[in-house]
């Protein structure tokens, strides 16, 4: 398998390796590698047929999905550096960090965008909003943001997204703010890359591993499940659980 010096590169390399490989397993649904790859692609298409800049944030409020995995790997194939919020946290503190660091785009469900209604005209840097689909007739209409569907933004016309080199930022992921006001903490390609393949090293993991993402991928160690298990060819299943017996 080629090696990867970007974020978006541990899954193309994995796909170009073994495209049916199972990539993702969440409930009874698994997606492979090629399958993972394409929804990343359409979805960078989408955000550059946005007119998303280099180094412009894209906010992830979801729960662990398809979406949450395809959103944070297609937001930096597109240029752009993903911001994942803990799906625990409040209106105010979505709003918070948005604004603290000048979110452009925002991806989350129709139940998540009914908490935020009042949130969101306060994020002046803020201008897509992209929802997943629902049957749902309608999308409302917020201080004049572009709301979107998933299913409408991964039907772009295909492009290239943005050149980034491995010192670029890939994401800021946010402290718990347990003591004051949640920290930024920024993080580049090399950073996410190269921790997954060390972490890959010493657990000796391999494509026949399966991985049980349990944690929050607002988390560093949470996210570290994807990049170890992506860098190998592995299988990720994400999971939601409310108490220790959802895990056994």
């Amino acid at each position: 398998m080629r090696d990867s010096t970007l974020l978006p590169e541990l899954i193309a390399r994995a796909s170009e390796h073994d495209a049916n490989a199972p990539a993702l397993t969440y409930g009874k649904a698994t997606l492979s590698y090629g399958e993972l790859q394409e929804s990343v692609s359409r979805f960078a298409s989408g955000l550059i047929g946005l007119g998303l800049a280099r180094g412009e944030r894209v906010a992830i409020y979801l729960e662990k999905r398809f979406e949450t995995v395809i959103a944070s790997f297609g937001a930096p194939a597109a240029g752009g550096v993903f911001v994942p919020l803990n799906p625990l946290l409040k209106p105010e503190q979505v709003g918070y960090i948005m604004r603290d660091c000048n979110v452009r785009a925002l991806v989350t469900s129709p139940e998540r965008l009914a908490l935020l209604q009042e949130t969101l005209p306060a994020c002046d840097d803020l201008r897509h909003v992209v929802v997943l689909d629902s049957s749902d007739a309608a999308l409302p209409s917020l201080n004049a943001l572009n709301m979107l569907r998933w299913s409408a933004l991964l039907e772009s016309p295909l492009a290239t997204g943005h050149r980034v080199i491995d010192t670029d930022i890939v994401s800021i992921l946010y402290t718990s703010g347990s003591t004051g006001k949640p920290k930024g903490v920024v993080l580049s390609h090399r950073n996410m890359v190269a921790g997954a393949k060390s972490v890959s090293s010493y657990l000796e993991n391999h494509a026949g591993d399966t991985l049980l993402a349990a944690l929050p991928l607002s988390f560093d160690a949470g996210f570290s499940q994807l990049t170890t298990a992506f860098h190998v060819g592995a299988r990720v299943v994400l999971l939601n659980y409310l108490l220790p017996r959802d895990v056994i």
